[in-house]
């Protein structure tokens, strides 16, 4: 057998764990069950894929996001380690296949999403495999206290029963201590065995920067520190805005967007990855799974929800080790903002009830029905139909799904079914009849079978492709093909789906729910105060902050800081030596001829407080002149 830093060489290429990675390997190879705390980019995967490796079996990983399991398999794969995910719409065929291959194929990972956990057949299957390890990431996702709450999280101590002597390892980047707590509790974990390293990032400049122009704050910060960088911002119109912006300024630079198809986003990743630009404007969308090692700057454009989603996204930063900067900026109007979105939208008992009762009524559901039907869904079309504020809307929606009263899918329009009510034998009379279909229906079997069998997904893409048929022609064919009576479809083009979980029962169907409703408004608000604290406290360390957050009790500054370099920088007005401020000043101009105190200090490498002191004293002494254009000459 090879020792943990071998199996490292051999597929990671590096020649020793790291300390913290060492404790936890050691820990589930002798069989316990462990809660590893590490930063982002502190190489908390390898901490479940090296042990595992190094034993008989398969481990079975739990993971919230689609695209970070898959980022997760495509980068075992690559090493040639056998891993596979089950995501997503999956026919009763595939997923039966993909089970079978991990109980006979000799896979060593096995990808499933909480609430397909959830699945008696994926269970049955699970209990018949030879588990060596089951690995919970982003464990945070099980505390109500966490900043991704998911109810199926809850769910997973099932695997206890299902495999009783295998360890098993949770890991979380952004555990506080009573999200830890909750992690520990849910997940059946008291004895298991704490591994944590500190969430300080030695190499990260923690910079924060009130401003009135974020644009120019922006441009000079990117100007002066040129690299890889991912700026955040949160809505689709804002990422193009800025991308155009930055370009202007010759900056290379695209958006990146939660409505973008998967093959642009694809595209987009890949070329930022190969550094074709070098930054790239986002919503939160992008950066899960990404592991890029040479990111220089991680900008937030706006103010996150939480110090969590903050500490996730700065790092990003500087996973290489380089030093490498977190820049936050924002004007007063931000903070009003901040408290606007996710506040006064964050759901209350009483916007529960109505815009529940209002999602009955546009489904005309009945009082004591609704339960497990299933309909398509345009939201825009529901805020627009009851005049309802789109953002308090989704909120709520989100909420009733975590609470298991709904279900919603988000990604409904890639999933249509089909099922043939004809057999074969009558469907190829039925063309001979109609050879109109035949071009539609052969390119649809030869991509899959299994129509005949049971309801199964089309992939209009591929079958677009193939067939040479345009999208709105084969939505076309099939809805007629639907009125002949030849197949039974669910053709979904509307931008989501719902599933109702429950019966309607009104006030009686939500009531049960106000405590949590309350508690979700008292930690959204308590999240809200705390990265306003963080970003205002001018007087603080912003690292000692940002740890105390977690729970840590650092007492050293870190000395790179917006904080830490203002006190190290603070100018004495009286007493400092301006001189080289002055000379830098008339270099510029003898350089330029003319410029405004912004291009000064956008030019050079001192604050613009000293800055603007010394041209004013350099006026006072007849050194300069000001122009009516407000801008300065030598004299």
């Amino acid at each position: 057998m090879l020792s943990p830093n071998e199996v490292l060489q051999k597929y990671w290429g590096f020649k020793s764990l790291r300390p913290a990675q060492q404790k936890a390997v050691n820990y589930v190879l002798q069989g316990q069950d462990v809660i590893t705390l590490m930063p982002t980019g502190g190489g908390k995967s390898v901490c479940f894929q090296v042990p595992s490796l190094m034993k008989n079996g398969i481990c079975i990983v739990i993971s919230p996001l689609i695209s970070l399991m898959q980022d997760q398999v495509n980068s075992l794969k690559e090493k040639n380690i056998r891993a596979i995910s089950i995501s997503g719409p999956t026919s009763y065929r595939e997923l039966t296949r993909k089970l079978d291959n991990c109980l006979y194929g000799g896979y060593k990972f096995l990808y499933l999403s909480p609430e397909r956990l959830q699945q008696n057949l994926v269970q049955e299957y699970i209990q018949e495999m030879n588990v060596n390890l089951i690995a919970i990431d982003e464990a945070h996702c099980i505390s109500e206290w966490g900043h991704d709450f998911r109810p199926a999280y809850r769910e997973i101590k099932i695997l206890k029963e299902l495999q009783p002597e295998v360890p098993f390892i949770a890991l979380t980047a952004t555990a506080t201590p009573k999200v830890l707590q909750d992690i520990q509790e849910n997940l059946a974990l008291e004895n298991a065995k704490l591994v944590k390293m500190s969430f300080a990032r030695e190499n990260i400049a923690l910079q924060v920067k009130k401003t009135e122009d974020k644009n120019y704050e922006l441009q000079k910060f990117l100007t002066k520190n040129p690299g890889v960088s991912i700026i955040y911002v949160r809505s689709r119109k804002l990422t193009l805005n800025l991308k155009e912006f930055l370009l202007h300024h010759n900056i290379s630079a695209e958006a990146y967007h939660g409505g973008m198809n998967t093959e642009q986003k694809d595209k987009l990743l890949k070329n930022w990855q190969e550094e074709s630009f070098k930054v790239m404007v986002a919503t939160n969308a992008f950066g899960m799974g990404i592991d890029k090692a040479n990111v220089k700057n991680v900008i937030h454009y706006q103010i996150p929800d939480s110090l969590e989603n903050y500490y996730q996204e700065v790092g990003r930063a500087g996973r290489n080790g380089q030093e490498s900067n977190a820049l936050l900026v924002y004007e007063n109007s931000d903070l009003l903002r901040l408290k606007d979105q996710f506040l006064k939208n964050a759901p209350t008992p009483e916007s529960t009830k109505f815009i529940y009762k209002k999602l009955n009524s546009y489904f005309s559901i009945a009082y004591g029905e609704g339960i497990e039907q299933s309909y398509n869904f345009s939201f825009l079309d529901f805020c627009h139909t009851y005049k309802l504020n789109t953002y308090l809307t989704y909120n709520v929606l989100q909420f009733l799904d975590q609470l298991e009263v709904l279900k919603l899918s988000k990604e409904f329009h890639q999933r249509t079914e089909l099922f043939f009510k004809i057999p074969n034998r009558e469907l190829h009379a039925f063309l001979d009849q109609q050879p109109y279909f035949k071009n539609l229906i052969h390119t649809l079997l030869r991509n899959q079978g299994g129509y005949f069998n049971y309801k199964s997904v089309v992939n209009l893409k591929q079958l677009e492709s193939k067939s040479g048929i345009p999208r709105s022609s084969i939505n076309a064919q099939l809805k007629k093909l639907e009125d002949l009576e030849i197949i039974t479809l669910t053709l979904a083009d509307q931008d989501s789906t719902i599933e109702f979980l429950v019966p309607r029962e009104d006030d009686f169907t939500i009531n049960p729910l106000i405590p949590y409703i309350k508690k979700y408004y008292k930690n959204k608000k308590y999240k809200i105060d705390k990265i306003i604290s963080f970003v205002e406290n001018d007087t603080t360390c912003k690292l000692i902050q940002l740890l105390a957050y977690f729970g840590e009790n650092q007492q050293e500054k870190c000395g790179k800081c917006s904080v830490c370099l203002a006190e190290k920088n603070k100018f004495d007005f009286f007493n400092q030596n301006y001189t080289p401020i002055q000379k830098a000043i008339v270099d510029c101009l003898k350089e330029e001829k003319e410029l405004n105190s912004r291009e000064i200090t956008f030019r050079l490498d001192y604050s613009e407080e000293e800055i603007l002191y010394v041209i004013r004293e350099m006026l006072d002494q007849k050194q300069l002149i000001k122009t009516k254009r407000n801008t300065y000459i030598l004299k």
